[in-house]
Formats: C-alpha cells, structure tokens, sequence
C-alpha cells in the first residue's frame, strides 16, 4: 500500500490520531460485565473501612434530613416535582420554552396545552418551600402572593383550567415566569461575572471556592464561537482582577466548554478543530496562568471524547504553561473509558511535569448515549447502563487519582452523601483534594460537610453566569440527571425511604446483581429482541474504528466494478452498448465498464423468470426468509467493499454510506421476518365446525423492480428483497448511473441461495428496457422509485397492455416541508434544517425544500442558518471531514445551477456555503432563497436547495392549505413545544411520514415505515407490515372434514 492510497478513504496521513487518544478509544466497547467485574477489585474496601463508610453516610443523610427545613429551593421544587411526575416535565418544558418565546399569541398557547391537563391539585401545598408553592399555584404577581380561596386551593385543577380556558394566559404565564426567575436566581450565580463575583463574597459563600461557568449554546457558527471565546476572556480578566492567591488549587477558577469555541467541534473535523480550536483554548490558559487562576475543560458527550483529549493534551504541552498547575480536566466516570483516562492523564502529567486537576463527576447525557448508541446499531454503549456501576467506577477511579496525587489534584463532584463518605475514608490524612457541588444543589449536604469534624472543608461551588434564558438547556439537564426518584439529590430528604437504603453501598449492591449489565436496555444489536437483529453500524466518531475501516477500504481504492447483466441462461451480448462508469465527485476516476442488456436478453430473461416463478413460490416461506438472512450476514461481513463502491460510485459521505449500508440489511431482515410470520404457513381462519378454512399468501409470479440511483443499495434491495420474500420471481433494473452497487447486491442474494430464475439482474437505459418489461403482459408487478412521470409513463403502460391488472408499488417524490413555530428551539431547528436539507447533497425523497417560519422568530433562525452554512465541507465524499458530496452528474447539477440563479434574480437570496473551485466533480454548494410562498415553486428541486418562506402565526391554515396543495405528500417536519399545535398541524397535513422536534430524514426500517400518499406514491410503506402484501395475491382453501363419516371431534365431545 503507498502513501496515495492510504490517503483515500476517510482518513490522511495528516489525519492520523495521536496515541494517547487512541488507547482510549480502544476501550470504547470492552463488555461491562467484564469492566464491572474489574472495577469492583478496584473498588473495594476492606471491612473496617467498609463499616465507617457506612456508618459515615448514614449520619450524613440523617444530619441533611433534620435541617431539611432549610433546604434549598431547588431541592424542595425537585423533591416535589420530580421529573417522574408529568407535571415535573410539563413545568420544565413550560418553563423552558416560555422564556424563549417571543410573542405572545404563542405563549399562550403554549400555557393553554401545558397546563390544562396536569394534576397540580396532588400537589398543592405539600412543600414549605415558596418557590414549590409559587409554582404550584402559578399566581406570583410582582413578589406577592395571591391569597387563594378555601375553595380554590381545594380544588386548584378546575381553577387552573378556568384561568387557562378564559383569558388568564397573560396571568399564569407572567406568574410562571416570576416563578422562574426565582429558580434563575436560586441556580444561576449571577446575570454578569461581576454579579456572580459579588454574591460568591457573600457570608454564607465565603466557606467556598468557586468554578465560574459562562452559559450558553454550543456554537452553530463562528460568530458564536467569537462571542463565547471573548466571554471567556472577559471573565478570567474580571476574576483576575480581583484576587490572585498563590495557591492555584485554593483560586477561583473557570470552567470552559469546547463545543462553546469551536462550531464543528466534532471528531469528522479534526484537522480543522486542531488548528483552530488549540490557539483558542491555549489563549484561554495563557491568561488564566498570568491571572493566577485555575480553567478546567469540561467533558461533553461521548463521540466528542477523544477529541477533547487531543486538544487538551497539545495544550497542556505548549512551553508558555510549563510550572502552572491549574489546566484541569473533568473526567465521566459514567463512560466506560474513564480508567483508560486517568491511565493517559497520569502519563501526560509525567511527561510535562505538571499537576493535572482533575474533576471527577458521573456524568450528565446518559440517556442521550443510550439511544445514541442503539440508533447508530454500535457495538455497544459508551456509557455503563446501571447506576449502580457508574458508582462503583467512580469509587475506583477516585481510588486512581488518589493514589496519584503528584499527577493530579483531585476534585470530587457529588451530592452523595455515601461518595462523600467513600471518599473521606480513601484520602485519609491527605487534605490535597476538593469536593465539589452545583451551584444551588447540595447545600444541605455540604452544609454538614463544611462544619462537621472528620471531612475535609474544601468544596469547590460549580457556579453558572448568564441570563435566565441561557439557564434552561443546563437546569433541564440538571434536573434529568438528579431530579428522577433513583437520584441521591431526590431520595436523601424523602422520610419515607430508609436511611440505611438511601445510604446504600453500591459497591455490595452490584456484587449481588447479576448480570451486571441492565437486563432491560439491549445492546444495539439485540435492540428489536429475538425477532431480528439491528445492522450493524460503523462508530466513526472512535477512532480506532475509522482506522480499521479505512484500512479495509484502502484494498478498493482503485478497484473496478465491471457489470454485465446476471441471467438465468448464457448471456446474448451481440450488439450490446458499453459504457464508462464514473464517479460523480472525481471524474477522472473510473469505476469500471457497463454492459448494458440487450433485447433479447430481457425477452430470455422474462421467459425465464416466467417459467421459474411458481417453484419460487412453493418454496417455504421460512427458506426464503433464511436466505434474505444469509444475504444481510453477507453484506456486513463484506461492509468495506460496499462502503467504497457506494462512496465512488454514488457520492455517498462516509456517514450516509454507512447508513446506506444498514438500511440495506434491515431490509434484509425485516422482510425475512414478515416471510416467516405470514408467507410460512396458512393462516386458520374461524369457522362452523366441521369445516376447515385458511388462508394463505402467494407471490404474484413476475416483479420488475426498477429502483433510483440517490439509494442505489438500500432501496434497490428493499424492493428487491420485498419482492422475493413474497414469492415473485424479480427482474431487477438498477439506475443507470449506479448498476455497479446493484450488481453487487445481487451477487451477494445469488451467493445466499437465492437462484437465478428468481432473480435476474437486467442494467440498461430505463427507456429500452423498463419499456419492455412494462409493456410485457407476463409482468405481474412494478416496484419503482422514481419521478411522478415515470410513474405516469409505467402506469399507462401497464394498462394499455391486454393482460390481468398488474400491481403498481411506486414512491416519486414530495414538495416537502417544515413548519416552525416561536416556541421552538433556534438552534435545534438549525440543526435539524441543515441536515433535513442538505445532507446527501439534498438528493433524497425526504430531504426539506420548504421552510415555514414563524414571524417572530424567523429572523434569528435565519441569521443561524446563515452562518451555520458558511461552516459545511463540501467536497471529495470519501473524506470524513466532507459533509455535502457531490450530485449525481452533469444534468442534475446543471437543472440546479438553472434553479438557484432563477432563485436568487425572483427572491431574496440568504446564504451560500463555500464550494472550492475547481473541483473535478459535480459539485453544489448549498444554498437557501427567501420565498413567498410554496406556490412558487413549480416541481420538486432534487438537490441542496432550501425555500424559505415566513407566515404569521394567524396564518397557520393559510399555510397548510398551501403545502397539500402541491398535491405531493411524502414527508412534513414540525418543530413546536406546543402539543396541540404539533397534533392540529399533523391532523391537517397530508403527508406519509411526519416528523416531530426532529429532522425529517433517515426513516428507519421496521420503525418508521416510509412512503407517501397523492402524488408521492402509492402505498403500502416500505420497512412496514403492510408493504410486502402489495407483492401477494391471496388464497383462500376451504375443505368439509366431514364429508365422510360425520363429525368425530364434534360426537366426542363430553358433557
């Protein structure tokens, strides 16, 4: 392998990861009940120890329950709204979106459909806390309390819903708002660093050290990243400015968040974030050291792990820090990884000669890296899957930085009154350590700490500075992590749990449990149970992954894919055409020859199937299912082949091939599963006794499958594979400009079992040879994916013949759709719109083309989007730093380039992203128009284009009499808070697949069936339980088994 080669696939010399982080990565999938058992050797302690850990804890919880009179506000809110109380999410919700909002019309909505319906009545004057009742009762006027009437407070649901029902939305929603500021000011230190530098002064602060953290969103654009970075900056001068103590460790310090200084702070963009972010973060602890300050690096989600530890480690390492000891890092212990990190850190620390803080917490987006994980199909979790584990990982990993305290300066973050304890005991003597809590959180815990005998009286205070409106992403995080009823924060102060329970051991409690992995959250791979196995996915966020990845992939770099029809006779290639397959991002590269069909090979061809299809059928449903299987198993093991020929031949992303890929073996499966459970046997129907009735499902015979080049494996094998497990002999016309996957996938069916006369493989122009199948009266069925005129055109066709009716399965495509209202999340939105409509270069039949935004909020969503789009990669598809590839080929790329220059002399034209020049494929760089409405949009633009359009709230029906109608009606996207708005949207919209706070692509087989309706397509959904039932006729058998002799079973029967 050369050098050329090896920067082909995904990765670059200059690409390859440093080996600290890769080490970690390797530890990504290790079994937790291997790691469990492991860490509990670590963990342990022996029995005296064990026995003042106890005894230690449960004096904490018994000390916290008797000053619970005194509690924090936010404790007493989160023990009487915890978040396993609808009416906890629906405050959190309200709360959160209503300080968003910009109009009022909409917050009304809003209080209208969160508070209508709720059971506050339960939970009406239980707490002592005034933040807890102000809530609860929604009526805190200007700091006063509203006196309720005997009669009201007993029966406050009714009043709440009379209030809502009758004008009082401008009331309830200032009073939630007031109430919220009171839980802004409880959990945010200060509305400016200089605020929160004067509270810390405060008495009842003075016993604390403080980590300053600046709020806010993780950067979507430059802009954003330049403000957060000039924050921070602001920040460490003001502390400094204030006091500069010779301790490091005993300083105020700063908290920072990468994701906050970079936009594509992700793994894909590595080269970029290590030249960019580095110099921005170095800045950051240059200034810190010269004010004498401490600045730790927080820890985000899992696939930003590596590298976060590259770019601090090349920090760290920078000369102008050496004799500083205050760049700190926190540490997950939640993740799997976090032993292989203190293990790299101590290394690190060795090699600079400095003292690494390190903060130790548990971890706040498990949720989020459970489902993460299970829709990626990943190996296994990042994270452990019983909190009880995270416990015993944090325990041995405090052990680690204990025992290293030349390496590290430990900081223990907890609201445990048990970890507490542990961690008493481990340090001993030793007082070079810290505990640390959230600001708001813990105070009555930390209020024994700090005066009691036996414990350290070091606690750092995690103190978050911004606005109220900055608060809500970090408080609703806050409160998922330690609001449920497992949380400690929850349990310590409920009277009703024992103290001995709440102060529990984790240690003895997961040496019981067995297995130590939740037997209720499956690895990925098991995700849909015994029925079928989820694909497996490619972790391209870990590193070692995309080495091995790249590496198998390096053996096809210059590989070719000659493809000549697959028949069930000698093929007749007299007169055929050839022509040269090329890759649409590189058009020197040549992906090999095309033969195309001939006449008389598709007339063998459909005699052949012809005489072939009814043995098909007979053969058990069961063995055509185990052939499907087989063919998926194939797939995956040959993954590497099918994501370079996918990524040459298709301009598939590393990303979208890797979701092409599985798509296809859920297809696979899923049809193999439906094979079994209803073309197996005949299903019994009820009847008079005497009788015996069933019914049973055949395939129809012939099934000409003519599938679209933007999925040329995925949905080419879904209906493909539809079509076989039903019982139809197939004759497959790929797209002409990909037959190379076709003929692939085809190879891989043939190699499962499946034999040729059920399955011949015909590549040639639509207009020959789908004409003549078409037109042929021995065709039973047509599967297309394709343009409305296509369809049209195979619609006459099929019934001009003289010949049965023929099926018609056809998907076109869809003038698709978002609705945004005000009470949206901006940057979600952005989000979600970037990768709706540009990802796949747009070349999708779900992909955005319209955007609806609500007045009030459209000129910052713009604004976002804008700037988000300056941040796309569109280039070379094999590399995985690329976000957009290039469209198909010359003509489609032409017809776009037509549109956007139509666009941008009728519209307001809002952004472009950057496309270098001169690239040697077919390029498009994103773009996006401001229109006036969808009507003036004649068709469907099939790439990277995005329409937006703004409407007033009041015009919402307006709007959605416009989008049906375009007569199309394939997929809508809303994004709304509002429950009822999101209901009455899809209640009206006519539209197949409809997609809530969320993008509106990559429908998943088996779980989001996909298909349209009108001029989108014709139904059944494809990856649903209906589909394969369009590819069968049904038979019904009835027999008298009593015919001769009576009825036996009847006679017998006893009294």
């Amino acid at each position: 392998m050369n050098d050329e080669s090896s920067r082909q696939f995904l990765i670059s010399d200059m690409d390859i990861p440093q080996p600290e982080s890769v080490s970690i990565d390797q530890a990504y999938d290790v079994p937790e009940n291997e790691l469990v058992a492991a860490l509990l050797a670590e963990a342990r302690l022996d029995p005296a120890s064990q026995d003042r850990v106890n005894l230690r804890a449960q004096a904490l919880v018994t000390a916290v329950r008797v000053r619970k009179q005194d509690q924090g506000l936010l404790e007493a809110f989160m023990q009487e709204y915890d978040l396993s109380s609808e009416e906890g999410v629906v405050l959190m919700c309200l709360a959160e979106a209503l300080l968003r909002i910009p109009d009022v019309s909409t917050a009304e909505k809003l209080i209208a459909d969160k508070l209508g319906d709720a059971d506050w009545e339960s939970h009406l004057g239980k707490s002592s806390s005034v933040l807890v009742n102000a809530s609860t009762w929604g009526l805190m006027l200007t700091g006063k309390l509203v006196a309720l009437s005997e009669t009201t407070q007993s029966s406050f649901r009714t009043a709440l819903k009379r209030l809502v029902n009758r004008s009082g939305e401008p009331m309830v929603r200032t009073a939630i708002r007031q109430a919220m500021r009171i839980m802004g000011h409880q959990y945010v230190m200060g509305r400016t660093i200089e605020e929160a530098m004067d509270r810390a002064l405060q008495k009842k602060n003075r016993a604390y050290r403080f980590s300053f953290d600046m709020l806010g969103e993780a950067a979507l654009t430059t802009a954003d990243s330049d403000r957060y970075q000039e924050s921070y900056r602001a920040a460490i001068e003001a502390i400094g400015a204030r006091e500069k103590p010779d301790d490091i460790f005993a300083a105020p310090s700063i908290s920072v968040k990468l994701s906050a200084l970079h936009p594509r702070f992700e793994s894909g963009q590595r080269d970029r974030v290590m030249k960019e972010l580095t110099p921005r973060l170095l800045e950051l602890a240059q200034l810190a050291f010269s004010n004498r300050i401490a600045l730790t690096v927080d820890t985000e989600e899992a696939d930003r792990l590596s590298l976060t530890l590259d770019v601090f480690s090349e920090v760290l390492r920078d000369s102008s820090l050496a004799g500083w000891d205050g760049l700190g890092l926190a540490l997950q212990t939640y993740q799997k990884r976090a032993p292989a990190m203190i293990d790299m850190l101590e290394q690190l620390s060795r090699e600079t000669a400095q003292r690494i803080p390190v903060r130790l917490v548990k971890g706040a987006y498990w949720d989020a890296e459970i489902k993460h994980a299970q829709v990626e199909g990943y190996a296994g979790y990042p994270v452990f899957t019983r909190k009880a584990n995270t416990d015993v990982s944090y325990i041995a990993c405090a052990r680690r930085v204990l025992a290293s305290r030349s390496a590290f300066y430990p900081q223990f973050a907890t609201h445990n009154a048990q970890t507490i304890a542990v961690i008493t005991e481990l340090a001993g003597d030793r007082l070079d350590y810290e505990f640390q809590r959230l600001h708001g959180m813990g105070e009555d815990l930390y209020g024994v700490v700090m005066k009691e005998e036996g414990y350290h009286h070091a606690c750092r205070v995690y103190a978050p500075v911004g606005s109220h409106e900055d608060l809500l992403p970090y408080l609703v995080r806050r409160l998922l992590e330690n609001g449920s009823n497992t949380s400690f924060v929850n349990r310590i102060v409920d009277d009703s749990l024992p103290v001995e329970q709440v102060a529990e051991d984790p240690i003895q409690k997961v040496a019981s449990t067995e297995p130590a992995a939740h037997p209720a959250i499956p690895l990925p791979r098991n995700l849909y149970g015994s029925e079928r196995l989820n694909s497996r996915g490619v972790n391209l966020d870990n590193q070692v992954e995309v080495m091995q990845l790249s590496a198998k992939m390096q053996a096809f770099t210059a590989s070719k894919w000659d493809v000549e029809p697959l028949l069930a006779r000698e093929q007749q290639p007299d007169g055929a055409e050839v022509k040269d397959n090329v890759n649409p991002g590189n058009l020197s590269d040549i992906v090999g020859k095309v033969r195309q069909v001939t006449l008389a090979e598709v007339e063998a061809a459909i005699e052949d199937a012809h005489a072939g299809s009814r043995e098909w059928d007979r053969t058990p449903g069961s063995e055509r299912a185990a052939m499907l299987e087989k063919a998926a198993d194939l797939m995956e093991e040959n993954f590497s082949e099918l994501m370079a020929l996918v990524s040459r031949e298709a301009g598939k992303t590393p990303h979208d091939a890797v979701s092409e890929i599985r798509e296809a073996v859920d297809f696979l499966r899923y049809y193999a599963l439906q094979a079994r459970k209803r073309f197996d046997a005949p299903l019994v129907m009820p009847g008079p006794t005497g009788e015996h009735n069933e019914l049973s499902l055949h395939g129809k015979g012939i099934f000409a499958c003519i599938s679209p080049w933007n999925f040329p494996l995925a949905i080419f094998t879904g209906q493909v594979s539809a079509a076989l497990a039903a019982g139809n002999a197939v004759l497959a016309k790929p797209a002409d400009q990909t037959p190379a996957i076709a003929s692939l996938a085809v190879k891989t069916l043939h190699k499962a079992g499946v034999p040729r006369a059920a399955l011949q493989f015909l590549p040639g122009r639509g207009s020959v040879v789908g004409a003549r199948m078409t037109s042929d009266p021995r065709i039973d069925g047509v599967a297309l994916t394709g343009s409305m005129d296509t369809a049209h055109m195979i619609n006459r066709s099929l019934a001009a013949r003289d010949a049965p009716l023929a099926a018609l399965v056809a998907e076109t495509g869809g003038q698709n759709a978002m609705l945004v209202d005000s009470s949206a999340l901006p940057e979600q939105v952005v989000q979600d719109v970037i990768r709706s409509a540009f990802h796949s270069a747009g070349q999708r039949c779900s992909a955005l083309r319209v955007l609806f935004l609500q007045s009030d909020i459209a000129d910052r969503i713009i604004e976002l989007l804008a700037g988000a789009m300056q941040e796309l990669v569109v280039g070379d598809q094999l590399d995985l730093a690329t976000d957009v590839g290039p469209v198909i080929d010359g003509g489609a790329l032409a017809e776009l380039q037509a549109h956007a220059e139509k666009m941008e002399k009728e519209f307001k034209f809002i952004a472009r992203a950057p496309c270098k020049p001169k690239q040697t494929g077919h390029y498009m760089a994103p773009c996006a128009f401001e229109i006036d409405s969808i009507r003036s949009l004649e068709k469907e633009v099939f790439g990277p284009i995005l329409h937006v359009v703004r409407y007033p709230s009041y015009q919402l029906d307006r709007v959605i009499d416009e989008i049906n109608g375009t007569n199309y009606g394939l997929t809508l996207g809303i994004h709304s808070r509002i429950g009822r708005t999101q209901q009455y949207i899809v209640d009206r919209v006519q539209a197949g697949n409809c997609y809530v706070n969320r993008n509106m692509i990559g429908a998943v087989v088996g779980v989001q069936p996909f298909g349209g309706e009108k001029l989108s397509g014709t139904g059944p959904k494809a990856g649903g339980p209906h589909y394969m039932l369009r590819f069968a006729t049904e038979r019904t058998l009835t027999v008298n088994t009593a015919a001769v002799g009576g009825n036996a079973n009847l006679l017998e029967l006893g009294d």
